[in-house]
């Protein structure tokens, strides 16, 4: 037990050195931008914290609970819409894209937020909601007059009319939200389109003006500073201009799917090629900050699509695209029942078709899928975090993920969401978003300590008052524990810019290596089966047979601690645990020793230094 609190103390002070190279070598290596290896952090506003006790999330709830970002290594936060709405999709219907709504507070606020992030070191970037806006904006209320120039700011289109003479829509298109896509309005003698809610009428891009709105739109926030966007909805800014019907489902499989949507297939409605130009015309916008302050500002783009739709949002040589296109790979090929060969080809469908010299990302979750406790079991948590952190690119977590919350039971006279209401007490289970989008999960006090007020706006999961992030930060080892650590490692060079191996080991051990000549491996092994798994790593080609590999993260299941010694030839591991191994425990201490001592003053070594000395005069004395 001695010898691994020895290893243990060798590996934190290795750590400290390793992190303190990277910090001074960092501007000899400008190939890589910031966010690039990023952890990016959602905040869903309402459910994060409320500072004025009515029940609902505000920036000022945000602001004072801004350290705990810094705290877990984040680099970026993303917040979901802020802007003035009456919030028909809570925040993705805007009525004034240029106000802060007034339940989450002021443009001050705002402001007072953003400073306070900045004096942290972590950048900001906002939704851009571009398909459609709310029916209460002034667009579309003049755009029902006929007044010039919103006449044709949305997609409009006359009636069609039945045998009996009866007005119906236009064509068979169907919203997301399961109800026809178009809405009638009297006053204007027509048909509105709505991919979403009726709520959320769709802007027509097509129409010069509406383009060079929604331009001024993102520079308005551009100029108060913000580092980027991630942008809502991609696929769907434009439509066949001839309203061709979409395609119905072979009845066998139409009849399966609750939501209409569901039982077409969509060649009219999404994907169409003028989208990926709109894209390029938004990145040209965020590019021309590039020449004020030298500073790039990212843009994420979210399409749920084919492989070969989403890898064209990155763009071309000619064309930039978006910096990365959402990854909902981990989401989408992976389920509570995936073996080695899934997460394999769940990570390789990414890597392998991702053009040369972009860069990749990886989501476990969002403010729109279930969680991931609730999807893959709370004790694939910590797996999913190292595939998340750990994997090349960038990291982004859904609040929440760093401690495992889980997705709270929303009863059908508790839901709220548009797409449960639409779906009925029989379908809302299945497709309302409420349950992964309830409360943040603070402390054992009353209402997870989000807020004062006796009624948040979605009920609390009944499990915080074992599961909250107060309780986690007390233990040893809890998700929080190792959250942080992978945070950490993501700051070191092989992480950030090592080669990635990855393997089947049996049917239910994934791994992979992360490499860099001259510096640390690190080796990532999940066991993603309900058994105890034997691990054998001596056929690897590119591991040393018989080397010796420290625990540097284990996972809270794990039966192995932080410093433990295990060969590459055999050990076990329990149901769904899975652990970080690291080598060159000697020439990793000692380059980082040596590489820091010419960079850091020797005051700040002192400690470090000693505790290292006693650490290395124990093993080896005891090797």
């Amino acid at each position: 037990m001695r010898r691994e609190w020895m290893v243990l103390l060798l590996l934190n002070v290795a750590e400290y050195f390793t992190n303190a190279k990277n910090t001074c070598v960092e501007d000899e290596n400008k190939s890589l931008e910031w966010w690039q290896t990023a952890v990016f952090y959602q905040v869903y506003p309402r459910s994060f914290k409320d500072s004025n006790g009515d029940g609902i999330g505000d920036l000022k709830g945000i602001e004072e609970k801004a350290e705990h970002f810094k705290d877990i290594g984040v680099d970026c936060v993303w917040l979901s819409p802020i802007f003035k709405s009456p919030m028909a999709d809570f925040g993705y219907d805007i009525s004034d894209y240029n106000k802060i709504d007034s339940v989450y507070g002021t443009m001050d606020d705002f402001v007072s937020l953003h400073k306070k992030l900045k004096s942290l070191g972590i950048k900001i970037i906002l939704d851009f909601v571009p398909n459609h806006s709310s029916d209460e904006h002034e667009w579309f209320k003049k755009s029902v007059e006929k007044i010039m120039p919103y006449k044709d700011y949305y997609v409009w289109k006359d009636a069609k009319f039945d045998e009996n003479n009866l007005r119906i829509p236009p064509n068979n298109w169907q919203s997301l939200f399961s109800n026809p896509a178009w809405t009638w309005n009297e006053k204007r003698g027509q048909y509105y389109l709505h991919q979403f809610d009726p709520k959320q009428p769709d802007l027509n891009y097509r129409n010069k003006e509406l383009v060079d709105e929604m331009k001024n739109n993102l520079r308005f926030w551009l100029d108060l500073g913000v580092d980027g966007y991630r942008v809502d909805a991609v696929p769907f800014l434009f439509e066949d201009p001839n309203f061709s019907d979409d395609i119905r489902k072979p009845e066998e499989l139409a009849i399966k799917e609750k939501n209409t949507y569901d039982q077409y297939y969509h060649p009219y409605t999404m994907d169409l090629d003028e989208t990926y130009d709109m894209i390029n015309q938004f990145r040209d916008v965020l590019d021309e900050y590039i020449l004020k302050d030298g500073k790039i500002r990212v843009m994420i783009t979210e399409g749920y699509t084919s492989m070969e739709n989403t890898m064209r949002y990155y763009g071309n040589e000619t064309n930039l695209g978006a910096h990365m296109p959402f990854n909902f790979g981990l989401i989408d090929r992976l389920n509570d029942f995936s073996n080695a060969t899934k997460f394999k080809e769940a990570v390789n469908n990414w890597l392998d078709n991702m053009p040369d010299g972009k860069c990749a990302n990886w989501v476990i979750g969002n403010h729109d899928q279930p969680r991931l406790a609730t999807r893959l079991g709370s004790e694939m948590v910590d797996a999913m975090n190292m595939l998340n952190m750990l994997l090349p690119g960038a990291a982004f977590t859904y609040m929440g993920e760093e401690i495992g919350m889980s997705d709270t039971a929303v009863r059908w006279d508790q839901t709220i969401d548009p797409r449960g209401l639409n779906a009925g007490p029989d379908g809302y289970r299945t497709l309302s978003r409420d349950p992964a989008r309830s409360p943040y999960q603070w402390n054992s006090s009353a209402n997870a300590g989000f807020t004062v007020s006796s009624k948040p706006w979605l009920p609390v999961n009944p499990n915080y008052w074992r599961l909250n992030l107060d309780a986690q930060r007390k233990q040893h080892c809890s998700h929080y524990t190792v959250y942080k650590r992978l945070a950490r490692l993501r700051k070191t060079r092989t992480v950030q810019r090592g080669s990635f191996d990855g393997r089947e080991l049996s049917e239910w051990v994934y791994a992979f290596t992360r490499s860099l000549p001259s510096a640390e491996t690190y080796l990532v092994v999940l066991n993603v089966g309900s058994e105890e798994e034997r691990v054998d790593l001596s056929s690897w080609p590119t591991l040393v047979k018989d080397e010796t590999w420290l625990v540097h993260t284990p996972s809270v299941n794990s039966q192995y601690s932080i410093g433990y010694s295990l060969k590459t030839n055999g050990f076990t591991m329990r149901p769904k645990s899975a652990m970080v191994l690291c080598n060159k425990r000697h020439s990793l201490v000692l380059s980082s020793f040596s590489s820091a001592t010419q960079s850091i003053s020797s005051s700040s070594l002192v400690f470090p230094v000693a505790m290292f000395l006693v650490a290395l005069g124990f093993l080896l004395k005891n090797p």
